[in-house]
C-alpha cells in the first residue's frame, strides 16, 4: 500500500506488538477490502532458532491459537519453536500429589496450549503484516490524536498526519494513545517482581508446566522442546535483588528449593531478568473513534498465564464489531457500534483480573480457615468430572462466550 501526505485508512492500530499486529492481520485477511494502517516505532527481530531461549514467552491458550489461525500468522509461528504443554500441576505446600493436576486428555484434546517465546510471535505477525497488500505497516509512534466528524487523525512524527474511521489502542499497559484520549486506569501493585530465566532440571518435564504457591507469590515451570523449562518466579520487592546477585550455583539451589525439586535439582541456567507486576485496568475502553485493546485496556498478574490470552479476546470481538459495521453499511468508529465491543470485553476482563488477584491473595494466607477451605475446594475440583471439565476449558479458553475467529 503507497503511502502519501494523508494516508486515509478504515483502521489504525496504534502499536504493532503482540495484540496490535494480530488485530491488523486478523481484519486486513477476513476482509480484504478494508485499509489497515499499523504503527510501531520498534519494528521486531528476527529470533531465529539458533539462538538461546528468550526471556519472555506466554501460554497461548487454543482460543488464541485460533485467533492466530484465523489471521494467518499461525503457520508462521508453527514453523519455529513453539512447546506444547499437555498437562498441568498446581500445589502449595511440599506435595505435589495433594495438588491438582488436570491434562489435555480429560477433554479429549491433544495439548493445553502451547509455550512460546513474544519474540517469535511477534516476528511471525510482522511477516504476515508485510504480505497483506491491505496493510501498510509505518515505522512511527502516535504523536498526537485528534477526532473530527467522520474521521480521527494522528500524527506520526515524520510520516505526517494519517486520517482514519477508528484508532485502536494496542501500544502498551502505559499506552500513551489512552492517555491522549484522557481516559484514567486503576490498579495496585503487588509489590513484587516476576523473575525470568531458563533453566534444565534433572529430570525431563513431560510436557508439564507445574506451579507451586509459596508465601512470597507462585513459582511456574514452563516445559520448552528442547527438555529446557521458563520459569517465571513472583518474588517479594525486598527479595528480588538479592536473588538476583546470587551466583549461578546458588541461584539454582534456590530454584530447587522453591519448586520443592518436583523435576529434582536445577543443573543449567540461563540470564536472569525481572519485571515489577501490577494490576490495571482502563475506567472504560472506547471513545469517539477510539478503543483500546490488550494491556493497554487490562494488565493482570502472570500467575494464571491469562495476559496475552485475554488481549487476543479482545482482538477477536474487536474485528467482529468492527467487520460487522462495515458489512451493515454502519460506521465502525461510532460510538454505539464500539460499545457493542466494551460490553462484551470489559465484564470478562474485569472477571478474569478479580479472579487471579482473589486466588493469589488467598494463596499468600497461611493461616486460620483459608488453607482448609483451598484443600476441600482443591480436593472438590480434582473429584468432580463435570466442574474439572469446565475448569479445563476455561484454562484452554475454550468456555464462555467466545467471539467466532476465537473457535477453530
Amino acid at each position: 500500500m503507497k503511502a502519501g501526505s494523508k494516508k486515509d485508512f478504515d483502521l489504525i492500530i496504534a502499536g504493532g506488538g503482540m495484540v496490535g499486529s494480530a488485530l491488523g492481520c486478523l481484519v486486513a485477511a477476513q476482509s480484504p477490502d478494508t485499509r489497515v494502517c499499523v504503527l510501531e516505532p520498534r519494528p521486531p527481530e528476527n529470533p531465529g532458532d539458533d539462538k538461546g531461549w528468550a526471556l519472555r514467552v506466554s501460554a497461548i491458550s487454543r482460543a488464541s491459537q485460533a485467533v492466530l489461525e484465523h489471521a494467518g500468522a499461525w503457520s508462521g509461528i508453527a514453523a519455529g519453536r513453539i512447546s506444547p504443554y499437555r498437562r498441568m500441576m498446581v500445589w502449595e505446600g511440599d506435595d505435589p500429589g495433594r495438588g491438582l493436576s488436570f491434562g489435555a486428555e480429560d477433554v479429549g484434546e491433544a495439548e493445553l496450549g502451547h509455550i512460546i517465546e513474544n519474540s517469535l510471535v511477534q516476528w511471525a505477525l510482522a511477516r504476515r503484516l508485510e504480505q497483506l497488500p491491505n496493510v501498510l505497516v509505518i515505522p512511527a509512534a502516535v504523536e498526537a490524536v485528534g477526532v473530527e466528524p467522520g474521521q480521527v487523525t494522528v500524527i506520526a512524527g515524520s510520516h505526517g498526519t494519517i486520517a482514519g474511521r477508528l484508532l485502536v489502542g494496542a501500544d502498551g499497559a502505559g499506552s500513551p494513545t489512552r492517555s491522549m484520549m484522557d481516559i484514567s486506569t486503576r490498579g495496585w501493585s503487588y509489590h513484587q517482581r516476576a523473575i525470568v530465566t531458563t533453566i534444565r532440571t534433572e529430570r525431563a518435564h513431560r510436557d508439564t508446566a507445574f506451579q507451586r504457591f509459596l508465601p512470597g507469590g507462585p513459582i511456574a515451570f514452563l516445559p520448552l522442546c528442547d527438555r529446557s523449562i521458563s520459569i517465571v518466579w513472583s518474588t517479594p520487592e525486598q527479595d528480588t535483588d538479592a536473588l538476583l546477585a546470587l551466583d549461578d550455583d546458588a541461584f539454582m539451589e534456590a530454584v530447587s528449593e522453591a519448586s520443592g525439586q518436583v523435576l529434582g535439582k536445577v543443573i543449567t541456567i540461563g540470564n536472569r531478568a525481572a519485571f515489577p507486576l501490577r494490576a490495571q485496568y482502563a475506567t472504560r475502553y472506547t471513545d469517539k473513534r477510539f478503543a483500546l485493546i490488550g494491556d493497554a485496556a487490562h494488565a493482570v498478574h502472570p500467575l494464571a498465564g491469562q495476559g496475552v490470552n485475554l488481549g487476543y479476546l479482545d482482538v477477536a470481538v474487536m474485528a467482529e464489531v468492527f467487520l460487522e459495521s462495515l458489512a451493515q453499511g454502519r460506521d465502525p468508529g461510532d460510538l454505539r457500534c464500539l460499545r457493542k465491543y466494551e460490553r462484551w470485553r470489559k465484564g470478562e476482563n474485569l472477571a478474569m483480573l478479580a479472579a487471579i488477584d482473589g486466588l493469589g491473595r488467598a494463596y499468600k494466607v497461611g493461616s486460620g480457615p483459608l488453607p482448609y477451605l483451598r484443600k476441600i475446594g482443591v480436593d472438590l475440583l480434582g473429584r468432580t468430572p463435570m466442574a474439572r471439565e469446565l475448569f479445563v476449558r476455561r484454562a484452554m479458553g475454550l468456555a464462555g462466550d467466545l467471539p467466532r475467529w476465537a473457535v477453530a
